[in-house]
């Protein structure tokens, strides 16, 4: 019997050991992982565990254990532990200090939650005189809580909601050295510089398809953080959540001023161009992917110049690029007066000579080539692979400048 007894202890601590467990270092700091778009919260570290729940992006677990490369071990504000991939995509750690706690008084009731967003589940309401203990400060806008009942959640940390004495220091004299190297640097949130006007999906990603983080109210205050095409912001909520919202001002009222046009217009041109430079010598693909550099079309160069240069994003062929410069309304047919950082536009190869461009009707003739303008007669694009891809050419007297069309500015 006591033979067959070690024989299970043994064989129970074989396969205890194989079980690839990395428990995080004791220590005063605390990792979080902060939900930054809706992923699976599992009972098992595999895609095939059974779903506890969605988590939602603004939640903050607490990190229990790296399980492997994959997945982290996680417990959130009920308490509920389970596994959430360790992705980038899904999650963002943050080491904290662990800090001080402080007691803190209910003085208007208040909603207490899953998560430090007021699309959270509410745990329950708290009620006016509730006693409970601060934990931590996530952001601005949300205190991390425990009741008495021990249950941890989230509450606003507006003064209208509670009186505590968290962050407080004991006296004027300990506070004395504090510096940027040892003290907590004060919140000071971006002002809002959007409105909502009516009703808005906010989601995880600039798509339709994207998961729906929930909806903005009429009213709601947003900061908007880039415009990342024509049709969303990227923006962040008064909770401090991050999404996308559309551009339409059928939703939206901003202040919002893309980087690219507050530029000195000689500098932007500069960037573009810097950046175009940059590939000289890029081989010259017909159809090239939008979504590496390794080889270009004409177009693809210039959406690829402005959007590294400047951050503007352009569309993606010639004959459409042409309509955003139309749109922004500075253009012209003569070359001479072409800027610096102008788009040239051009039609397709009739001849070497003037006299096969003669009597052409350009007003008709189809867009098939763009390039960036340089001054003094020069022109920076790609056009076939024989010529050696991405390149600066001299257009004056050759088929380029018969076959020039207009040009013009994008900003």
């Amino acid at each position: 019997m006591r033979n067959k007894l070690l024989a299970l202890v043994v064989t129970t601590a074989i396969s205890m050991s194989a079980i690839p467990v990395h428990t995080l270092a004791a220590s005063t700091d605390t990792q979080k992982a902060i939900i930054v778009q809706t992923v699976n919260f599992r009972d098992q570290p595999s895609t095939s565990g059974n779903r506890i729940r969605y988590l939602q992006p603004g939640e903050a677990l607490d990190v229990i254990s790296t399980y492997n490369s994959s997945w982290l071990q996680v417990k959130d504000a009920k308490g509920q532990t389970g596994y959430v991939s360790s992705s980038p995509t899904y999650v963002q750690l943050q080491t904290m200090t662990a800090p001080s706690t402080g007691t803190g008084e209910i003085v208007g009731s208040v909603s207490f939650r899953t998560s430090p967003s007021t699309d959270a589940a509410r745990i329950r309401y708290l009620s006016v005189g509730e006693t409970v203990t601060v934990l931590e400060k996530v952001n601005s806008y949300w205190y991390r809580i425990t009741d008495k009942n021990k249950v941890i959640g989230y509450i606003s940390t507006s003064s209208q909601y509670i009186s505590t004495t968290f962050g407080q220091a004991p006296s004027v004299e300990d506070n004395s050295g504090a510096s940027e190297e040892t003290g907590e640097e004060a919140s000071f949130p971006a002002p809002p510089n959007a409105t909502v006007i009516s009703s808005v999906s906010f989601r995880t990603a600039p798509d339709t398809g994207a998961s729906r983080i929930r909806y903005l109210q009429s009213g709601e205050k947003l900061l908007i953080i880039s415009k990342t095409n024509a049709y969303w912001y990227k923006a962040q909520d008064q909770n401090g959540v991050t999404g996308y919202v559309s551009t339409s001002t059928k939703y939206i009222n901003s202040t919002f001023v893309e980087p690219y046009k507050q530029l000195d217009p000689a500098v932007a041109a500069q960037k573009v161009i810097d950046a175009a430079t940059r590939y000289l010598g890029t081989p010259y693909e017909f159809g090239s992917s939008r979504s590496d550099t390794s080889t270009f079309d004409c177009s693809d160069l210039v959406r690829q110049a402005f959007l590294e240069g400047i951050g503007q994003q352009l569309p993606g062929d010639s004959r459409s690029q042409w309509g955003y410069v139309a749109a922004v309304g500075k253009t012209t047919t003569d070359w001479h007066q072409l800027k610096r950082g102008d788009l040239m536009f051009f039609m397709s190869y009739k001849g070497s000579s003037a006299a096969n461009y003669a009597g052409i009707d350009k007003t008709t003739e189809k867009i098939t080539h763009v390039g960036i303008y340089l001054g003094n007669g020069q022109v920076l694009h790609t056009y076939s692979q024989a010529s050696g891809g991405v390149r600066i050419d001299s257009f004056a007297g050759t088929a380029w400048e018969y076959r020039f069309l207009q040009g013009g500015s994008t900003f």
